[in-house]
């Protein structure tokens, strides 16, 4: 009979990073499945060590189309050399969002099934629920649950063949990149950064360092029981020749690593404005530039106790919204950089 382990990520000081390393504590394992909606380098890096282990009889089911699933996450899980499956539902309104993580022994097997992706958020930043099953294989019922979950993600790979896809070369997953099928963490990261410098020019604050999600409404940022990790970054080219290097006998690597494509896809088109918008603005008189109206704007806000101004002019991302006193980034800006954050795990 199954035994059962309650996880609360976040509101207590359990993580899913330990919970699915003692997922491998199965005795003589046979096999190990894992299916997430979202994948991130950093989450990967978790779990890479157990995953290597077992790559052989490793296979992994990961969305695709969601703009969050990475082009380094990715790679990094086919170096593993898993089966690695991509499920793209051709529509970004449907989302692969199965979530479970299967370690298959000869008599006793593991299943965690919960709310947790395959990303920092997910394995420790976020608040998670999840729940671990430990089954013995000799109960007829418990295996025919294992069995049941084996079969109906096998089965998958032949009903839906152009959604289900085996990814065989990397240069599937850089037409995916390339198609906006999967986010560049690396442009991620820029674009944080450049949003950060704009918002220290326009308030003349070099050195402060504001966190953007704890900046809106007034409510501050939840502590949790549970201490953030942040992800290094590092090319998809140099994740491969690691790899290869740690696979090859004399520690050499001939393989010539593809790198992410120069073309920079846009994420989402969030991100920017339509190329239907235009903006109408009334004729200014000469130096009265957006610089000037944003420093009076800020000023008389300041003035007032606000923490928000209002330039009417866009910002670099082409949003025309109010602006944080404290580091003069947009709110939009702010809350498609929070919720990207969140996603990613992506924290300073």
């Amino acid at each position: 009979m199954a035994t059962l382990e309650f996880i609360l990520q976040g509101f207590t000081a359990s993580t899913h990073i330990d919970v699915l390393r003692r997922l491998f504590d199965v005795p003589d394992i046979q096999s190990v499945l894992v299916s997430v909606a979202y994948v991130t380098q950093g989450g990967v890096e978790k779990i890479e060590g157990q995953l290597s282990q077992h790559a052989a009889r490793a296979t992994v089911f990961a969305g695709v189309r969601n703009d969050t699933t990475s082009y380094q996450g990715l790679v990094r899980l086919h170096g593993i050399g898993s089966q690695l499956y991509t499920v793209d539902t051709g529509s970004r309104a449907i989302i692969f969002h199965p979530k479970l993580y299967l370690v298959r022994g000869t008599k006793r097997a593991r299943l965690v099934i919960g709310s947790a992706n395959l990303t920092l958020a997910g394995l420790n930043n976020n608040i998670e629920a999840g729940m671990m099953l430990d089954v013995d294989l000799a109960d007829p019922a418990d295996k025919a649950l294992i069995d049941n979950i084996e079969r109906l993600f096998a089965a998958s790979v032949k009903d839906y063949p152009s959604h289900v896809v085996k990814v065989g070369e990397i240069a599937v997953l850089d037409e995916f990149l390339a198609t906006g099928r999967l986010i560049d963490e690396l442009k991620m990261l820029r674009h944080r950064d450049v949003s950060d410098q704009v918002g220290a020019a326009d308030s003349g604050d070099h050195d402060r360092e504001i966190d953007s999600d704890s900046e809106s409404d007034g409510v501050p940022r939840i502590r949790l029981k549970v201490k953030p990790l942040r992800g290094g970054m590092v090319k998809a080219s140099e994740i491969l020749r690691e790899i290869n290097s740690s696979q090859t006998p004399d520690g050499a690597s001939e393989t010539v690593s593809p790198t992410i494509p120069t073309g920079e896809t846009e994420l989402a088109s969030e991100d920017a404005p339509p190329a239907s918008v235009t903006y109408f603005r009334k004729p200014r008189r000469k130096g009265d530039g957006p610089r000037l109206r944003a420093k009076r704007a800020k000023k008389e806000a300041i003035r007032l106790g606000r923490k928000w101004y209002f330039t009417g002019d866009p910002c670099i991302y082409g949003h025309i919204s109010d602006r944080l006193v404290s580091n003069g980034k947009c709110r939009e800006c702010n809350r498609l950089d929070s919720e990207r954050a969140n996603r990613l795990g992506l924290y300073r």
